[in-house]
């Protein structure tokens, strides 16, 4: 090799570097960025909030299964369980998938299925499969696995809609040798209907008793009880008339003008807008 030969190489070379030296330079004078005083990269938490987890929403209100159920339709809920077929089967005798045959599951205890291998939280749960899967129990679990039983393998979201969750539920009752009936409505209100009767009554007037009547005197406010008697009332006072004291004897012949007038009775005297009663007339002589 002559030098004229080297002399390229070596030349491209050179050349080769001062594209990527240059290339380098200029890059850095473009895109330039100041260097951390401390290196690294500052993480902002969020400080914890003081009565945070009390302004967190409330867990979702459960319908009540009585009520659930007065709608519920097993047809549409035989399509609904397509859904679960990924990993339960539904005959009787069925094989276990990722989860454990449902057949017979109402009523049945929990955690109890031979053959399948449950988690530690439905083993828990279940108390010694002493709980039975009865309605309530799985219209919770169907709303929501893993909030009604932390720890479950069961990966299924669950059934937020109450009429989703009522057809499965019906369509469940289904899967036995005997099918087992829906649970009774609620009978919250009927029982409500009562009390409010009672209240009504509660509300209605006292009876008034016939052997007294309320006399308002005009001097005051205090209402006056009089007794009744079997005498007319004074058309011009309106004044229900006083019954003689026992034991007078009617005045006839001299004595009836010499005969005192009558004390008023206490209730006279608190009325003075009544007038005192009549001496009765004496027989002609």
């Amino acid at each position: 090799m002559d030098s004229f030969e080297a002399n390229k190489i070596f030349g491209a070379v050179l050349g080769t570097v001062f594209v990527l030296f240059g290339g380098s330079l200029l890059a850095e004078a473009i895109f330039h960025s100041e260097v951390p005083e401390k290196p690294g990269f500052a993480i902002t938490a969020a400080e914890p909030v003081a009565g945070a987890a009390s302004a967190a929403p409330a867990a979702a209100e459960v319908t009540p299964v009585g009520k659930l159920m007065q709608t519920a339709n097993a047809q549409a809920g035989a399509a609904i369980f397509k859904r679960c077929q990924a990993c339960h089967s539904g005959e009787k005798g069925g094989p276990n998938k990722v989860g454990p045959d449902l057949w017979g599951i109402v009523n049945r205890p929990m955690a109890s299925h031979e053959g399948f291998s449950y988690s530690t939280a439905m083993t828990e749960f279940s108390k010694g499969k002493t709980v039975l899967w009865d309605w309530d129990h799985l219209n919770h679990f169907l709303h929501g696995p893993k909030q009604y039983i932390p720890g479950t393998a069961m990966g299924f979201a669950g059934l937020p809609k109450d009429q989703e969750r009522a057809d499965l539920l019906a369509y469940l009752g289904t899967l036995a040798d005997t099918p087992v009936p829906p649970p009774a409505p609620d009978a919250g209100a009927s029982e409500a209907a009562a009390p409010a009767a009672g209240a009504g009554d509660a509300n209605a007037p006292a009876p008034t008793n016939p052997a007294t009547t309320t006399n308002s005197s005009p001097g005051g406010n205090d209402p006056v009880t009089q007794p009744q008697s079997g005498g007319t009332t004074d058309a011009t006072t309106g004044a229900a008339p006083t019954a003689p004291p026992s034991g007078a004897v009617p005045a006839t012949g001299d004595n009836a003008t010499s005969a005192p007038p009558q004390a008023p009775s206490p209730a006279e005297a608190q009325n003075p807008g009544a007038a005192p009663a009549a001496p009765a007339p004496a027989p002609a002589q």
